[in-house]
Protein backbone atom coordinates (compact mmCIF):
# COMPACT_ATOMS: atom_id res chain seq x y z
CA UNK A 1 0.00 0.00 0.00
CA UNK A 2 1.72 3.46 -0.94
CA UNK A 3 2.74 5.86 2.43
CA UNK A 4 0.02 7.95 3.18
CA UNK A 5 1.55 11.73 3.94
CA UNK A 6 0.84 12.98 7.30
CA UNK A 7 1.74 16.34 8.36
CA UNK A 8 4.68 18.52 6.84
CA UNK A 9 7.19 15.31 6.67
CA UNK A 10 5.88 12.40 8.29
CA UNK A 11 3.95 9.20 6.97
CA UNK A 12 1.87 6.03 7.87
CA UNK A 13 2.58 3.03 5.40
CA UNK A 14 1.00 -0.44 6.25
CA UNK A 15 4.12 -2.74 4.74
CA UNK A 16 2.48 -6.17 6.29
CA UNK A 17 -0.88 -7.46 6.57
CA UNK A 18 -2.38 -10.67 7.34
CA UNK A 19 -5.90 -12.32 8.44
CA UNK A 20 -8.26 -10.57 7.17
CA UNK A 21 -12.46 -10.25 7.00
CA UNK A 22 -12.26 -14.11 6.31
CA UNK A 23 -10.00 -14.97 9.42
CA UNK A 24 -12.57 -12.98 12.27
CA UNK A 25 -15.67 -14.87 10.56
CA UNK A 26 -13.31 -18.26 10.54
CA UNK A 27 -11.93 -17.91 14.26
CA UNK A 28 -15.65 -17.31 15.82
CA UNK A 29 -16.53 -19.67 14.11
CA UNK A 30 -14.44 -22.94 15.71
CA UNK A 31 -16.59 -22.07 19.02
CA UNK A 32 -19.69 -24.20 17.52
CA UNK A 33 -17.30 -26.11 14.64
CA UNK A 34 -19.08 -24.57 11.92
CA UNK A 35 -18.59 -23.57 8.11
CA UNK A 36 -19.33 -20.39 6.06
CA UNK A 37 -21.03 -21.07 3.24
CA UNK A 38 -21.25 -17.62 1.57
CA UNK A 39 -19.40 -14.25 2.03
CA UNK A 40 -22.67 -12.84 2.73
CA UNK A 41 -22.71 -15.18 5.73
CA UNK A 42 -19.30 -13.90 6.94
CA UNK A 43 -20.42 -10.08 7.04
CA UNK A 44 -23.33 -11.03 9.05
CA UNK A 45 -21.28 -13.19 11.54
CA UNK A 46 -18.52 -10.26 11.68
CA UNK A 47 -21.53 -7.38 12.21
CA UNK A 48 -23.17 -9.34 15.30
CA UNK A 49 -19.73 -9.98 17.04
CA UNK A 50 -19.04 -6.16 16.82
CA UNK A 51 -22.67 -5.45 17.87
CA UNK A 52 -22.46 -8.20 21.00
CA UNK A 53 -19.11 -6.89 21.72
CA UNK A 54 -17.38 -10.70 21.09
CA UNK A 55 -13.81 -9.04 20.03
CA UNK A 56 -11.60 -12.06 20.38
CA UNK A 57 -12.00 -13.20 16.90
CA UNK A 58 -10.52 -9.29 15.57
CA UNK A 59 -7.12 -10.77 17.14
CA UNK A 60 -6.98 -12.74 14.43
CA UNK A 61 -6.03 -9.81 11.98
CA UNK A 62 -2.70 -8.58 12.17
CA UNK A 63 -1.15 -5.13 10.56
CA UNK A 64 2.35 -3.57 10.41
CA UNK A 65 2.73 -0.64 9.71
CA UNK A 66 5.74 2.06 9.03
CA UNK A 67 5.77 5.00 10.69
CA UNK A 68 7.51 8.43 10.40
CA UNK A 69 6.48 11.39 13.06
CA UNK A 70 7.18 13.68 15.48
CA UNK A 71 8.70 12.56 18.55
CA UNK A 72 6.13 13.96 20.72
CA UNK A 73 3.87 12.40 18.56
CA UNK A 74 5.47 8.92 19.08
CA UNK A 75 5.39 9.20 22.95
CA UNK A 76 1.86 9.17 22.56
CA UNK A 77 1.46 6.64 20.14
CA UNK A 78 3.63 4.09 22.66
CA UNK A 79 1.10 4.09 25.77
CA UNK A 80 -0.79 2.07 23.52
CA UNK A 81 1.13 -0.88 24.64
CA UNK A 82 -0.75 -4.16 23.42
CA UNK A 83 1.72 -4.01 20.05
CA UNK A 84 5.12 -4.39 18.99
CA UNK A 85 7.53 -1.84 18.16
CA UNK A 86 10.73 -1.35 17.17
CA UNK A 87 11.89 2.48 17.03
CA UNK A 88 14.43 4.40 15.31
CA UNK A 89 17.62 4.73 17.08
CA UNK A 90 19.22 8.00 18.25
CA UNK A 91 22.85 6.19 19.85
CA UNK A 92 23.57 4.51 16.52
CA UNK A 93 22.80 6.56 13.95
CA UNK A 94 22.71 10.43 13.44
CA UNK A 95 19.40 12.50 12.92
CA UNK A 96 18.55 14.33 9.99
CA UNK A 97 17.20 18.24 9.89
CA UNK A 98 13.41 16.77 9.77
CA UNK A 99 11.43 18.94 12.49
CA UNK A 100 7.59 19.18 12.38
CA UNK A 101 6.79 23.01 12.51
CA UNK A 102 2.94 23.43 13.11
CA UNK A 103 1.31 25.82 10.90
CA UNK A 104 0.41 29.76 12.56
CA UNK A 105 -3.02 28.73 13.01
CA UNK A 106 -1.44 25.53 15.94
CA UNK A 107 1.01 28.17 16.99
CA UNK A 108 -0.67 31.24 17.05
CA UNK A 109 1.67 33.07 14.79
CA UNK A 110 4.63 31.74 16.44
CA UNK A 111 6.14 28.98 13.80
CA UNK A 112 9.02 31.17 12.58
CA UNK A 113 9.62 31.32 16.36
CA UNK A 114 9.34 27.84 16.84
CA UNK A 115 11.69 26.56 13.65
CA UNK A 116 14.39 28.84 14.70
CA UNK A 117 14.71 27.16 17.47
CA UNK A 118 14.33 24.05 16.27
CA UNK A 119 17.30 24.87 13.74
CA UNK A 120 19.58 26.09 16.79
CA UNK A 121 19.17 22.96 18.34
CA UNK A 122 19.94 21.02 15.44
CA UNK A 123 23.19 23.11 14.93
CA UNK A 124 24.23 22.29 18.39
CA UNK A 125 23.74 19.24 18.22
CA UNK A 126 26.02 18.60 14.85
CA UNK A 127 28.22 20.64 16.91
CA UNK A 128 28.95 18.20 19.81
CA UNK A 129 29.23 15.65 17.11
CA UNK A 130 31.94 16.90 15.65
CA UNK A 131 33.67 17.49 18.95
CA UNK A 132 33.09 13.46 19.07
CA UNK A 133 30.63 13.26 21.58
CA UNK A 134 28.80 10.25 20.93
CA UNK A 135 25.23 10.70 19.24
CA UNK A 136 23.35 8.74 22.58
CA UNK A 137 24.64 12.43 24.48
CA UNK A 138 24.48 15.01 21.58
CA UNK A 139 20.57 13.75 21.19
CA UNK A 140 20.09 15.32 24.76
CA UNK A 141 19.31 18.89 22.87
CA UNK A 142 16.78 18.08 20.33
CA UNK A 143 13.42 19.17 20.63
CA UNK A 144 10.40 16.97 20.55
CA UNK A 145 9.79 18.09 17.47
CA UNK A 146 11.97 15.66 15.69
CA UNK A 147 10.77 13.46 13.27
CA UNK A 148 11.49 9.38 14.42
CA UNK A 149 10.59 6.45 12.75
CA UNK A 150 9.22 3.00 13.92
CA UNK A 151 7.57 0.11 12.83
CA UNK A 152 4.20 -1.19 15.13
CA UNK A 153 2.78 -4.27 14.77
CA UNK A 154 -0.67 -4.97 15.79
CA UNK A 155 -3.97 -6.99 15.91
CA UNK A 156 -7.43 -5.31 14.85
CA UNK A 157 -9.02 -5.68 18.26
CA UNK A 158 -5.93 -3.36 19.73
CA UNK A 159 -5.94 -1.15 16.50
CA UNK A 160 -10.00 -0.31 17.28
CA UNK A 161 -8.82 0.81 20.62
CA UNK A 162 -5.79 2.92 19.58
CA UNK A 163 -8.57 4.55 17.03
CA UNK A 164 -11.63 5.34 19.36
CA UNK A 165 -8.55 7.00 21.74
CA UNK A 166 -6.65 8.75 18.91
CA UNK A 167 -9.28 9.29 15.91
CA UNK A 168 -11.10 11.74 17.81
CA UNK A 169 -11.49 15.71 18.37
CA UNK A 170 -10.09 15.13 21.77
CA UNK A 171 -7.17 13.48 20.82
CA UNK A 172 -4.07 16.05 20.01
CA UNK A 173 -4.34 17.27 16.50
CA UNK A 174 -1.00 15.45 14.96
CA UNK A 175 -1.72 12.40 16.32
CA UNK A 176 -5.68 12.77 15.28
CA UNK A 177 -4.47 13.03 11.74
CA UNK A 178 -1.84 9.81 12.13
CA UNK A 179 -5.23 7.83 13.19
CA UNK A 180 -7.15 8.59 10.58
CA UNK A 181 -4.24 7.54 7.90
CA UNK A 182 -4.30 4.24 10.36
CA UNK A 183 -7.99 3.68 10.00
CA UNK A 184 -7.44 4.51 6.25
CA UNK A 185 -5.12 1.36 5.76
CA UNK A 186 -7.32 -0.85 8.10
CA UNK A 187 -10.70 0.23 5.92
CA UNK A 188 -8.58 -0.36 2.94
CA UNK A 189 -7.05 -3.89 3.89
CA UNK A 190 -10.76 -5.49 5.89
CA UNK A 191 -13.98 -3.15 4.84
CA UNK A 192 -16.24 -5.66 6.48
CA UNK A 193 -14.40 -5.66 9.45
CA UNK A 194 -13.51 -2.00 9.61
CA UNK A 195 -17.76 -0.94 9.01
CA UNK A 196 -18.94 -3.18 11.87
CA UNK A 197 -16.09 -1.33 13.93
CA UNK A 198 -17.64 1.98 13.14
CA UNK A 199 -21.01 1.21 13.20
CA UNK A 200 -20.88 -0.34 16.63
CA UNK A 201 -17.80 -0.29 18.37
CA UNK A 202 -16.17 3.13 17.19
CA UNK A 203 -16.38 5.95 20.21
CA UNK A 204 -14.58 8.60 18.54
CA UNK A 205 -16.07 11.41 15.86
CA UNK A 206 -13.89 11.73 12.93
CA UNK A 207 -14.33 8.21 11.11
CA UNK A 208 -17.09 7.46 9.09
CA UNK A 209 -17.62 4.39 6.85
Amino acid sequence: MEKIKVLDKGYVELVDFFGGDKAVAMAARISYMSKSNSIEEDKRLIELLAKLGHESPFEHIVFTFHIKAPIFVARQWMRHRIASINERSGRFTEFEDEFYVPPDERSENSSKVMEESMKNAFETYNLLISRGVKKEVARMVLPLSLYTEWYWTINARSLMNFLNQRADSHAQYEIQRYAVAVARCFQISCPVTYSAFVKNLYKGNLLEI
